[in-house]
């Protein structure tokens, strides 16, 4: 008992080492030059979410960044082409970083309506900062993404930019979920739809939350994890000691 004990510890902790050292990747195409290749690009993603978070992503611009970093507009330029490609690249790391919680909280999870359970919360909880990641403050990303995520896409350019991967971690996020679902209910005939929608449900019942308090039951008592848990616990059939 005592060896299995100590095994289990062994990998606990060598997954935890193995998470602590991942670089979190975006797409490349989606900027010019790595920002977290240099401590000027590193700056630009931590004041821009600062900013962003501030003043709106519509009112956003490089300049308007560059005198907050106290560098020249240029040198944003030569990391991203656009404001629209900087968006693109803070939410794709916001959902790597999500699909990173995800599979620490759940590598270790035998069971399947559990492990479902516990991707559920990861992905609809209130977020609170990952020190992981020095210069990114996950609280005011998580923020940005739920009040500017839908500009990312909702574009004229979406078909295209979807073509050349720049929504991938999105979308395996959202393939992840699917398969847990599958699961625990490989009869169930619309796992990707309910997949898609908690992601996505998540966001908007936290912004519901934040501002229109009268249209959504999710308040500081009913969390946004609670109705996701509970309506998926129903449209999977599962019970809540967790049997089908």
């Amino acid at each position: 008992m005592i060896v299995l004990l100590l095994s289990l510890q062994l990998n606990v902790l060598k997954m935890d080492s193995l998470l602590s050292n991942i670089k979190i990747a975006v797409p490349d195409k989606i900027y010019i030059k790595d920002p977290e290749s240099s401590d000027l690009g590193k700056r630009i993603i931590e004041h821009s979410i600062i900013l962003i978070d501030e003043i709106g992503f519509d009112s956003f611009t490089f300049k308007k960044l560059g005198v907050r970093i106290g560098s020249n507009e240029s040198s944003i330029y030569r990391y991203f082409e656009s404001k629209h490609k900087l968006l693109l690249y803070l939410t794709s790391r916001y959902w790597a970083w999500v699909e990173y919680q995800l599979v620490f909280a759940t590598h270790n999870v035998p069971d399947d309506n559990t492990k479902l359970t516990k991707a559920i919360e990861v992905i609809t909880r209130t977020i609170k900062e990952d020190v992981t990641f020095t210069h990114i403050n996950e609280v005011v990303l998580n923020r940005i993404v739920i009040n500017e995520y839908s500009k990312s896409y909702l574009t004229k350019e979406v078909d295209s930019e979807n073509k050349e991967g720049y929504f991938v971690l999105y979308k395996r996020l959202i393939r992840r979920l699917s398969e847990m679902i599958t699961k625990v209910n490989k009869d169930y005939q619309f796992p990707s739809s309910l997949a898609s929608t908690i992601v996505e449900g998540a966001l908007h019942q936290h912004f519901l939350k934040s501002h229109f308090i009268s249209i959504t039951d999710c308040n500081d008592k009913v969390t946004p994890t609670k109705f996701f848990i509970n309506l998926t616990q129903n449209v999977l059939n599962i019970k809540t000691n967790g049997s089908k």
